[in-house]
């Protein structure tokens, strides 16, 4: 895993992902030129209704980015992600309202999402390689590595 990070951050500049034991993979990056780019891919949820449809692949909903303000992946109830728009909504307030990125992904995800008893979490990162990575579930693997190759990697909280 540390290789490839390492590989990522010198294409991009900044890498970050995390990983939800649900086997979904989200990533956010900045690379080089400021552009900023995120992703979102999942193995599904378990014993799922026919036909439903999460919010990996709806954008805005688990996947956004702007380069006026930042890229947020994430996932969790998607149900959740998808009424409240999650990473569009972020990266709307980073853009509209000049609070930081950490602060406005925990209202979203702390609050908001926690008040309609949605669980879940999001990668985020702005124009300026900020991160934040924040989640209400007991856990969310996340790793990224910064331009000069630090590598950082978590399960739990601090």
């Amino acid at each position: 895993m540390q290789r490839s990070l390492l590989r990522l951050a010198a294409c991009a500049g900044l890498f970050a992902s995390l990983c939800l034991p649900s086997a979904v993979h989200s990533q956010s990056a900045l690379d080089k030129a400021g552009n900023l780019a995120a992703g979102t891919s999942t193995g599904g949820t378990n014993m799922k209704r026919f036909g439903r449809v999460g919010d990996s692949p709806i954008i805005g909903a688990g996947t956004y980015a702007n380069n006026l303000s930042c890229a947020v992946s994430g996932t969790g109830d998607g149900e959740f992600f998808i009424r409240n728009n999650v990473a569009a909504d972020i990266c709307a307030r980073v853009r509209y309202s000049g609070v930081s990125l950490q602060q406005v992904a925990d209202d979203v995800v702390m609050k908001e999402l926690v008040a309609q008893n949605g669980g879940g979490g999001v990668i985020a990162m702005d124009r300026k390689g900020n991160i934040a990575t924040p989640f209400n579930t007991p856990g969310m693997y996340r790793a990224w590595v910064t331009s000069d190759g630090k590598i950082t990697v978590k399960i739990y909280r601090d």
